[in-house]
């Protein structure tokens, strides 16, 4: 301390050690962080920076909810596409065995001299039959049915009062449907007469 025209000098010469000494520990012994007072720049940044955080995750959240939805379609519509796949491809198979059906009902139809050779034919034409029902194949009712253009190819009207008008008088080719979809139609002819 000097003294000097009636002015008191007090030269304070403290080390950074000393400052440590004479500061007042924080309450709760933690460190004081500058700026960091209640309600400060600091606590309001933190405060910005979680909600900032939330809105990601709820961003986040949201995007994978849509990706799962959209993989979930896709997984449906392949399941869908290799279902119909499957059933095309059935219906090629189907469609090659047919004109056997056929031959098998042509020699029925001629018959045979001999009683065992017709029971062989039967029994391989039953058979057949049996395969393609159990494959989902069924034959498309014709004789005496009303002619329907979506299941019946007419070839021939013919004028006869057996059969009501425009029904199916005969069946030249039986039509087969594979589940719902038409494989063929039956080729039939078609009375036509006036008694209706």
């Amino acid at each position: 301390m000097r003294k000097g025209n009636g002015k008191t000098e007090v030269k304070l010469d403290l080390s950074h050690e000393d400052l440590e000494h004479e500061l007042p520990a924080a309450e709760g012994g933690e460190e004081s962080v500058p700026g960091a007072v209640a309600g400060g720049p600091a606590e309001v940044s933190a405060i910005s920076e979680t909600e900032k955080l939330k809105a990601e995750r709820d961003a986040l959240l949201d995007r994978l909810a849509r990706l799962q939805a959209e993989f979930d379609n896709a997984r449906k519509r392949a399941v869908r596409e290799q279902q119909e796949f499957r059933e095309f491809a059935a219906a090629e198979v189907i469609k090659s065995i047919l004109p056997i059906l056929d031959s098998f009902e042509r020699a029925l139809k001629a018959g045979g001299n001999s009683s065992d050779f017709r029971n062989g034919v039967e029994l391989i034409y039953r058979q057949l039959q049996d395969a393609l029902l159990k494959l989902g194949v069924q034959p498309i009712l014709a004789l005496g049915q009303a002619f329907d253009p979506r299941v019946h190819e007419a070839i021939e009207m013919v004028d006869t009062t057996e059969v009501a008008d425009h029904h199916v008088f005969d069946e030249l080719q039986r039509g087969y449907k594979y589940k719902d979809r038409l494989l063929r139609p039956a080729m039939v002819r078609v009375a036509r007469n006036s008694r209706g």
